[in-house]
């Protein structure tokens, strides 16, 4: 599984990341829940869209890594990320 070209954006709230992954040959579209950035890839609370989308660029390997456990164990329900799934069970 690997992100395609289109470039991660934060949403219009401002709640998450969203990207796109390409999982056996399709397109899916992502989500990562900011207080997982905030948490888990060191994003200040008070960060604006730029640090915010660095932030995932620095955890990309990690999330993609979680993406696609998650979508391959739940193909069938959307691609949200949450600071559960980066726990170590």
């Amino acid at each position: 599984m690997e992100v395609i070209d289109r470039a991660p954006a934060v949403s219009p709230d401002g709640r998450t990341v969203v990207f796109m992954l390409s999982i056996r040959g399709r397109e899916v579209e992502g989500a990562i829940a900011r207080d997982a950035l905030e948490e888990l890839f060191w994003l200040p609370r008070s960060a604006d869209q730029a640090r915010t989308l660095k932030a995932f660029e620095n955890g990309r390997n990690r999330i993609v890594a979680v993406a696609q456990r998650k979508s391959l164990a739940r193909p069938d329900e959307s691609l949200w990320l949450t600071v559960n799934d980066f726990l170590t069970r």
